[in-house]
């Protein structure tokens, strides 16, 4: 069976606002990647998520949330935060090469083949989630 015909499936992960949950959260991504055999997603997905999360824990109060879901050959990953407002937009990746901070959406920008953010609860909490998606086609160019 191909990756666009495998079955559909979705993870979520509870993480508290810790920056060890961006480690755990990478690990995690890439046991559920690596058991899908969707090894060939691993490395993309793994830099994603962990940019997600860590914008989630260090840019807001609060519980987090990863989700994962594979449908129709494609990869998403999501970051839920505490916080309602939209993120800040990503800089142009070339400007912010010495940058201490501020890489982490230009990178999803440019590793994903698509990416946003959505006003979203989750028990009972207001918040968004920042998420992107992948496909083989946007892996193999990163």
């Amino acid at each position: 069976m191909s990756e666009s015909e495998a079955e559909p499936w979705e993870y979520s992960l509870h993480i508290p606002n810790d920056l060890r949950a961006v480690t755990v959260s990478r690990r995690t991504l890439r046991l559920i990647l690596t058991l899908h055999g969707l090894i060939g997603l691993v490395e993309v997905a793994e830099l994603l998520a962990a940019e997600l999360v860590s914008n989630a824990v260090r840019h807001t109060k609060g519980p987090a949330a990863l989700r994962v879901s594979w449908a129709a050959g494609a990869l998403w990953i999501g970051a839920w935060d505490a916080d309602p407002g939209p993120p800040e937009p990503p800089g142009a990746l070339e400007r912010l090469g010495e940058a201490e901070e501020g890489r982490g959406l230009a990178l999803v920008r440019a590793c994903s083949s698509l990416w946003g953010w959505q006003p979203s609860a989750r028990g009972g909490r207001r918040g968004k989630v920042v998420w992107c998606e992948v496909t083989s086609t946007s892996a193999s160019v990163a």
